[in-house]
């Protein structure tokens, strides 16, 4: 992270909160300044306070005494759906459709079980409200509201802390939804309007996304109220699930748009790293203390709106993150028929791994790596923090005896299992959706990751790894980076041979475009640095689900991406154009890159690891001590504040001008 801001005046900080630690970056007059602290899962808010204080606490002549502007990455919606801890809901919607978010696409979560079952929907059945009134699909009124019913619907809802308004159509043609909203207007809860939060058809996704805003709002505007009154910043952006950086007053009104916050930071952190290296083909691999974040970046990140969370559909702008409950924190058990079991359960933070001296209990994937010498009980946090080896010794050699292992070899079972996990994950965002692994570097990230990095790569043939500089760090540091947005959509099923057809596009993109950058103004964007991206979801007629494609020259791109993805077209067939949408961007901060340093002199050094069954020697450095094109070979473990990175034997690792660590295989072109 060391480096300049380019252009800059006024502090940024930059927060992103984990599952284990919450992790800070202030960016001022040129420097960098990193900070990590144990997160709070009781009150998320404490950690984020507690950190910024101390970074504009400094020491002395370091002391931040200007305003500063905050970007965050925040879990609050996502916990809140995963533990089904958010507000009571009451929904409305038209009559006879109360139970769309119940039956949703009439998918079978267990396939072959006979009694299936799933989680129940975020709405109980008599918090759904139905009423009069129809639209059809092209906007016009088949039936009007009564007047009667808006009256009574203030007394109908009373009891919900949140209120959803999902009626048919409203897409085409908000009229109805903004009629009930007006009949709702200051009442004590947080109303959100489908058409507002998601302006496209399929009814069951639009419900459910406007159910899971109206669930997370009030627990989100609390949290987000208090880092507004008592964090000190001069503006607050919040980190964005599609790779953007959202207003407060945004993210607080339509906080659905913030359930993969922290880890979509991290895809932006790491395709700027691999800008600046000039290597853009990645799979990001973010591995934390509860779970692991992957994505496949064939250039630019991939976005989806067919995201899910806790089971739940959310069609909103998402990069393609997929997520598995495998993190340095997660937890080993012998299960009943012997078998060795890490994770999804993890020690989170409270109490954390046994290793951090909080009371923990359980084996995790940080106590197995601390055991085998891959961390150094004084390497941790920089040497600001320390790890406790002995305290793992009782707890590892009961969980080994239960396994008829020593406890060497159970431990390097814990890294094989948790690594096999992580290797399901990558191959789900790459081998499955036709990419070859072979063609991508393994871009490493969050605390743990370097450790396993290696491994990993090995295992799926990639090109090798990347390291950048402050790994444990870098979601924070892609938030700095990241581009305030603003989407807008619309659908609008025009048909490719129907006249008039690429006039009404290019007349509705306009319209957006316009919507957007007034936004953009309104938040104080300048409307000179903004770049603007328009796209259609088109399909053949006939088909259930689009493809997206650039607006320009939208035909001839359609048929060319469906013959990638599927291996035929029908170029004589004609075309829907479903959903046009538009995306404006103002660029994030300009924050420089590691500048070259020539190194300094380190004392040699050396520590046990055990590898493969035996213990071997290896070599010790910091990686502030590498010169640039220095290459080491493995086995060797490089140290710095925000994590470790092992570098087995057979491996070499690399320091590049740019600050970043090249491992790869020896033999490797």
């Amino acid at each position: 992270m060391s480096g300049s801001a380019e252009g800059m005046s006024t502090p940024m900080i930059a927060v992103d909160t984990g599952g284990t630690f919450t992790d800070l970056i202030l960016l001022e007059g040129g420097r960098v300044t990193r900070l990590k602290v144990p997160s709070t899962p009781a009150d998320p808010a404490a950690a984020v306070l507690e950190g910024i204080a101390r970074l504009l606490a400094g020491s002395g002549a370091d002391a931040v005494r200007s305003p500063f502007d905050l970007v965050h990455g925040s879990t609050v919606a996502t916990n809140a759906v995963l533990e089904r801890k958010g507000a009571r809901v009451v929904l409305v919607t038209n009559r006879g459709f109360e139970d769309v978010i119940e039956i949703g696409r009439q998918n079978r979560p267990q396939l072959y079980a006979l009694t299936g079952w799933r989680l129940p929907p975020l709405v109980g059945r008599d918090d759904r409200i139905g009423i009069a009134g129809r639209l059809d699909a092209s906007g016009e009124e088949l039936a009007p509201l009564d007047p009667a019913e808006l009256a009574a619907l203030r007394d109908r809802v009373e009891g919900g802390e949140a209120i959803a308004v999902v009626l048919l159509h409203s897409y085409a043609n908000p009229d109805h939804e903004e009629a009930v909203g007006a009949a709702l207007s200051g009442i004590p809860a947080h109303v959100t309007l489908s058409s507002r939060i998601l302006p496209e058809f399929r009814e069951f996704e639009r419900t459910a996304t406007a159910v899971v805003n109206a669930y997370v709002a009030p627990k989100v505007a609390g949290y987000l109220g208090r880092i507004e009154a008592q964090a000190g910043a001069r503006s607050i952006r919040i980190m964005g699930s599609g790779g953007g950086a959202l207003p407060l007053s945004r993210a607080m009104r339509e906080p659905v748009h913030t359930v993969l916050s922290g880890p979509a930071g991290g895809v932006i952190g790491a395709l700027e790293w691999g800008r600046r290296i000039g290597i853009d083909r990645l799979l990001t691999f973010d591995m934390g203390g509860t779970s692991t974040d992957v994505s496949l970046v064939p250039g630019a990140p991939l976005h989806t709106r067919e995201g899910e969370i806790g089971g739940i559909p959310v069609s909103i702008p998402l990069l393609d993150i997929h997520t598995v409950g495998a993190g340095g924190g997660s937890l080993a058990e012998i299960d009943p028929a012997g078998a060795l079991r890490v994770g999804p359960a993890s020690a989170g933070a409270d109490p954390g791994p046994i290793a951090y001296g909080n009371g923990g209990m359980g084996v995790t994937v940080t106590d197995a790596n601390l055991w085998l010498g891959r961390l150094l009980p004084e390497g941790f946090l920089g040497g600001s923090g320390s790890l406790n080896r002995e305290a793992v010794r009782s707890p590892i050699t009961e969980l080994a005896d239960q396994a008829g292992l020593s406890a060497e070899a159970l431990a390097e079972g814990i890294i094989e299992v948790v690594n096999t996990a992580m290797e399901r994950a990558l191959r789900v965002i790459s081998v499955e959706r036709g990419a070859d692994p072979g063609d991508f570097h393994l871009l490493a990230f969050g605390g743990a990751a370097g450790l396993h990095a290696a491994e990993l790569s090995e295992r799926l043939a990639l090109r090798g790894v990347l390291i950048p500089p402050d790994p444990g760090l870098l979601s924070a540091f892609g938030m700095l980076v990241a581009p305030v947005v603003r989407d807008r959509a619309r659908t609008v099923h025009l048909s490719s041979d129907a006249a008039g057809t690429e006039a009404e596009l290019i007349s509705v993109l306009d319209e957006l475009e316009g919507l957007a950058r007034r936004e953009m103004e309104s938040e104080g964007a300048p409307l000179q640095a903004l770049r603007v991206q328009r796209e259609v979801d088109a399909r053949y007629r006939g088909q259930s689900h689009e493809l997206r494609v650039p607006a320009e020259g939208w035909i001839s791109a359609f048929h060319a991406l469906h013959r990638e993805r599927y291996g035929y077209g029908r170029p004589e067939s004609p075309l829907e154009a479903v959903t046009v949408r538009v995306r404006v961007e103002l660029p994030g901060a300009a924050v420089a890159g590691s500048a070259a340093r020539a190194g300094s002199a380190e004392v040699p050094r050396v520590a046990p690891v055990y590898w493969q069954g035996d213990r071997v020697s290896v070599d010790v450095h910091q990686r502030e001590h590498l010169t640039p094109g220095r290459s080491v070979p493995g086995p060797a473990l490089i140290l710095e504040y925000s994590s470790t990175t092992w570098c087995p034997p057979g491996w070499t690792i690399r320091r590049d001008t740019h600050g970043v660590l090249h491992m790869e295989p020896d033999g490797a072109s």
